[in-house]
């Protein structure tokens, strides 16, 4: 028997001893369609665990360019699940980073004038990229040529898992019923194994996914459905189900509020280029150009560039942009974004010169107050003053922003309360608001708390917030069941406990008439066997180079050596050999290795640095 034990403990640890074996063995063969073997592989079925299947859920091509950057991503998808790629789309920008929910794209192989993407879905379902501000991407690291050398070929694999895993996430996050069988990379390709796994429902606005965002409305919802449902109420009225006992809910409604205060550099700030810049509270003025009088020479005609970056951060703060005034000697153009905004003359709208000769004879000023918030979006924006010169001349423009710097409040009373105060078996038992003991004991004590006034914030964005009440802290009681349940009878296990030894089992059994039977009978245990101190694991290493990236930008850039190593731990198996991967080294062989106090100094590290951060009222 105890052979035959062993046996079939080795099947199942073949078939289910990691994530990858159930994957392999379980999952992706029962969401596809697939036949399952049995633990000892001696029959097989077929499951049907989804209600559609499609070999290509989703399809990712990519093509690195010369400079790192993915040049070329390419999407297929079977949007349906019908088994036909029906939609495919190329992204509009080259990929500079990867995210875990979204991309970076700058100037290719570079890192500067980046524009971030978060990965999200339109109306028809289609994938699509939504620019945003960096810190609403997580997990974000450089591989174009900026970081280090072939950093995409080098890494394939993993760039590939990196970038379709965002897009599963977006997609998966909209739609809840697709289930992901199998991830294939194939080159420079990674397809999805994909099926409708959840509720067989046509309508991806599954009712039952509302509990992620209110999960304490579940327990009222099932109290909804128990009501109605007949099998329910005859197990709540058979005798199992007829014992009385409480259950203690504590729950919280809380007053939360947010305070939004930023300066003028959070809202927009110039990156680079311009010579100039003046401020004031609520408003700057960027100045670019070479405005000295005849400081420019140009011949018969010749062209001066001036170019500057504006990086905005909250554009809903921008309360006008205008470019306020102009004055060139002897033609001027003014693009954003490469787009032509402004031309004198009106004819030159080419980014050649307007004429063999640009003389105009004399300095011309203009104050178009044209509006330029349009174009201000999140991200970074390049102006650009072109002037045309014949003979000396001059140019300049001025850009005036104003800026809303004012201190916002967003409110919400967030009540977690309410499901347990709508269940009728459920009374309020303790309360305190405020610090103020409401409730005792389901009596009311008779006191209220004043009205709290409180100041938010500190400095120039102080807010005084008077509220009947920030905080309740409740307590319920609920009734769970009814009826009283009969005391088992334990004194037959009390009789073997008190009277059995290591070698004789003595019992006692209960007789049809009321009597009882005593008996004995010699006892042993199987032998154990031996086992191991441990399972033998091997620690290794393999160098990289930190290319995370951060708002800041390439982490490694920032740092006196970007070299690292990444630290594996491996299982050495049977065998004892470690099987380290590609470019990996061993730095400790098979054994029973104990890296707690690195482990510890590793915790108390992040600890300290995280406390570091944390306001706190009293000076430290």
């Amino acid at each position: 028997m105890e052979d035959r034990a062993r046996t079939a403990a080795e099947a199942s640890r073949a078939k289910s001893a990691d994530s990858e074996a159930i994957q392999r063995n379980y999952v992706t063969p029962g969401l596809s369609g697939q036949p399952i073997t049995t633990v000892d592989s001696s029959k097989t079925f077929t499951p049907n665990l989804a209600c559609q299947k499609t070999a290509t859920l989703m399809e990712v091509v990519v093509q690195p360019a010369s400079t790192g950057d993915l040049g070329t991503v390419q999407i297929a998808r079977d949007t349906d699940m019908d088994g036909t790629v029906d939609s495919r789309i190329t992204l509009p920008v080259p990929v500079s980073g990867i995210c875990a929910n979204g991309v970076i794209s700058c100037q290719p192989g570079s890192w500067s004038l980046c524009n971030y993407f978060r990965w999200d879905v339109d109306a028809a379902r289609r994938l699509k990229l939504t620019e945003v501000n960096m810190p609403e991407l997580a997990g974000c690291y450089c591989i174009n040529n900026s970081c280090g050398a072939n950093l995409a070929w080098g890494n394939l694999p993993s760039v590939l898992g990196d970038l379709g895993g965002g897009m599963i996430g977006a997609l998966t996050t909209v739609d809840p019923r697709i289930g992901v069988a199998q991830a294939v990379i194939d080159g420079p390709s990674i397809r999805y194994v994909g099926a409708q796994s959840t509720a067989c429902s046509s309508n991806p606005e599954l009712p039952q996914t509302v509990y992620r965002a209110t999960p304490n409305a579940l327990a009222g919802d099932a109290v909804a459905a128990s009501t109605g449902n007949a099998v329910f109420q005859a197990l709540a009225a058979s005798p199992a189900g007829s014992a009385k006992g409480q259950q203690t809910r504590r729950c919280t409604i809380e007053r939360q509020v947010a305070m939004d205060e930023v300066g003028p550099d959070d809202i927009i700030s110039r990156v680079a280029g311009g010579y100039s810049e003046v401020r004031s509270p609520t408003s700057i003025d960027w100045l670019m150009g070479s405005p000295t009088d005849d400081s420019l020479r140009g011949g018969n005609c010749r062209l001066f560039d001036y170019r500057m970056v504006l990086h905005v951060g909250a554009a809903d703060r921008i309360r006008d942009a205008r470019l306020s005034h102009i004055y060139f000697d002897d033609a001027a153009q003014v693009r954003i974004d490469g787009n032509l905004v402004l031309a004198d003359p009106g004819s030159w709208t080419s980014s050649s010169l307007p004429g063999s000769k640009c003389e105009r004879s004399k300095t011309w000023h203009n104050y178009p107050n044209l509006d330029l918030k349009p174009y201000l979006t999140p991200g970074d924006h390049e102006i650009w003053l072109r002037v045309a010169v014949g003979g000396e001349g001059e140019a300049f423009a001025q850009i005036h922003v104003e800026l809303d710097t004012s201190c916002r409040t967003t409110e919400q009373v967030v009540d977690l309360c309410a499901p347990t105060a709508s269940d009728s078996r459920c009374r309020l038992t303790d309360e305190n608001v405020d610090g103020v003991q409401t409730f005792r004991a389901g009596v009311q004590t008779g006191l209220r708390p004043l009205p709290q006034t409180r100041i938010l914030g500190n400095g120039a964005c102080a807010v005084e917030l008077r509220r009947d009440f920030f905080l309740k802290e409740r307590s319920y009681s609920c009734e769970i069941d009814n009826g009283t349940l009969p005391q088992p009878d334990l004194s037959r296990g009390a009789y073997i406990l008190d009277r059995s030894t290591e070698t004789m089992l003595a019992d006692r059994t209960r007789n049809s008439d009321g009597s009882f039977s005593a008996s004995t009978r010699p006892f042993a245990l199987p032998d154990r066997g031996s086992v191991p101190a441990c399972e033998p694991i091997c620690k290794t290493r393999a160098p990289r180079v930190n290319n995370a990236a951060a708002p800041a930008g390439v982490v490694g850039s920032q740092q006196n050596d970007p070299a690292s190593f990444d630290i594996f731990y491996h299982s050495c198996g049977t065998n004892n050999v470690c099987p380290a991967g590609p470019g990996e080294e061993i730095v400790s062989a098979c054994g029973c290795l104990d890296d707690f106090p690195e482990a510890v100094v590793m915790m108390q590290t992040v600890r300290l640095a995280g406390a570091d951060l944390v306001c706190t009222a009293a000076p430290q």
